[in-house]
Formats: C-alpha cells, sequence, structure tokens
C-alpha cells in the first residue's frame, strides 16, 4: 500500500503517513526500523505494509517509494 509521510520524530523513530483517502495513521520505531530508513520528510511517498483493519490497523513496515 503507498501513502504519503505526514510526521517523522527523528528522536523516537514515530510518525505518521496518510493514506491516499486522507486517514492519517500511525506508525513506531520498529516500523520504521524494518523499513531500513535513516530519515523521513514529510510529503515523501512510501510504501507500507499493514495489519489488522480499522480503528486496529496497525503499520509494520515503512519504506521509501521506489518507480
Amino acid at each position: 500500500m503507498q501513502a504519503t509521510s505526514y510526521t517523522y520524530d527523528p528522536d523516537t523513530r514515530r510518525g505518521s503517513v496518510l493514506l491516499d483517502d486522507g486517514t492519517p495513521v500511525e506508525f513506531d520505531a520498529a516500523a520504521f526500523d524494518a523499513g531500513g530508513l535513516r530519515l523521513l520528510r514529510p510529503g515523501q511517498r512510501v510504501r507500507i505494509e499493514t495489519e489488522g483493519r480499522g480503528a486496529g490497523l496497525r503499520i509494520t513496515l515503512v519504506t521509501l517509494q521506489t518507480f
């Protein structure tokens, strides 16, 4: 699934993305670390992997979207 980086805190490695429908979803340090990224800027397109649905949706991986 694709999304757009919305917030990112380099100290905690936590942040949030906006899904293409505008829904914000937060991610934790484990999801950030799983993608192997070092930094994330707001507005970057990212690829995310998730588990769960609705209110239980959780991001398990965040990485840059490449073409």
